[in-house]
């Protein structure tokens, strides 16, 4: 695995002195919370696993015996201000509301507590000061780039399908920073098809970049397709499926679903955290008849969008990370040592 050179067109230069510049204001202002903080990111734009990831590394500390709380600005919500979407019981605010990610992890995670707000120190101070049970630690969704808030453990997800994206940052590429901003991390987890040995290869290809630490695998496991509305059965092998999605990689999405055996009738893209207004609605029940399809097949994250909503057999394809075990213990030893003086 090797990762390309720097791009230096001048675009590219100056967009990488901008991030530098932003990256040195920040360090001496950023906030900090009571206890540590870890944060789940990436350099892409969108699609490298990190909710599954946030999810399962939530729900290893969780029975660790940690009281977690997963703090998220609530991407593409309406709400406003700090919002509790979770105290552990499950979700207390819409998508709408909320954030379709965040009410997906409150659904996931029964004894995690999941926090929305756009500063998310004052998100975890909230959560520090209402939550009871306090947290032991808070889990930053998405937070790589949010660098008004210190974190004690910076983690960095990249897709096993196009882990540089191709180098460039934006608008010409799909890097939001520069691939010398991993050696901010202190570890590295290739998500999707992976194997322990590229995860390791991973790292060794982002050394030239200053990365210096470990590098780990965390695959990504579709489950069974399953209806969520009717008798809540698994969807058999040849079982014809009409595909609605609105995620950053629509394409693995079909894939995934193709490979599984079940028969696809059509399928509609809707651009990432789409909310479902009323003519997408329509849309969607208009392919689904045309098609003769025996339900709607959607993901994880559209399902909380779009339960109650159709008057249509709905199913999801639910996804699980699985970091290998390497990086549990390792996680565990970090957690452990950060803890020391906090606990």
């Amino acid at each position: 695995m090797n990762a390309p050179p720097p791009s230096r067109s001048p675009w590219q230069l100056f967009y990488e002195g901008a991030h530098a510049l932003r990256r040195r204001w920040y360090a001496p202002r950023a906030g900090h919370l009571p206890v540590p903080v870890v944060s789940v990111g990436n350099l892409h734009w969108g699609g490298s696993g990190k909710t599954p990831l946030v999810a399962a590394l939530a729900a290893h500390l969780r029975d660790r015996g940690l009281a977690v709380c997963i703090l998220s600005r609530g991407y593409k919500s309406r709400g406003e201000g700090v919002r509790v979407v979770s105290v552990g019981t499950g979700p207390l605010l819409g998508p709408r509301v909320a954030g379709d990610e965040p009410v997906l992890l409150a659904g996931e995670l029964p004894g995690v507590a999941v926090v929305v707000g756009p500063d998310r120190r004052r998100a975890g101070e909230h959560a520090w000061r209402r939550l009871d049970p306090r947290p032991d630690l808070f889990l930053l969704d998405d937070g790589f780039s949010h660098l008004a808030l210190a974190r004690d453990l910076d983690l960095l997800a990249f897709p096993a399908a196009d882990p540089f994206a191709g180098g460039r940052l934006a608008p010409s590429g799909r890097l939001r920073e520069p691939l010398a901003a991993a050696a901010r991390a202190h570890a590295v987890l290739l998500t999707g098809e992976a194997s322990p040995e590229a995860g390791r290869a991973l790292a060794e290809a982002l050394r030239p970049y200053g990365f210096t630490g470990p590098g780990f695998a965390a695959p990504i496991r579709p489950g069974r397709p399953r209806r969520i509305t009717g008798d809540r059965a698994e969807l058999a092998p040849g079982t014809r499926v009409f595909l609605v999605s609105a995620v950053a990689r629509p394409d693995s999405f079909t894939a995934t679903v193709r490979a599984l055996g079940l028969e696809i009738t059509g399928e509609l893209r809707f651009p990432d955290h789409h909310e479902y207004p009323p003519a997408s609605l329509e849309r969607i029940t208009a392919g689904w008849t045309s098609g003769g399809a025996e339900a709607v097949l959607t993901t994880a994250k559209d399902r909380v969008k779009l339960l109650g909503r159709l008057d249509l057999p709905l199913a999801e394809l639910p996804i699980r990370a699985e970091p290998e075990p390497a990086f549990r213990e390792w996680l565990d030893a970090q957690v452990d040592a950060l803890r020391g003086p906090h606990a």
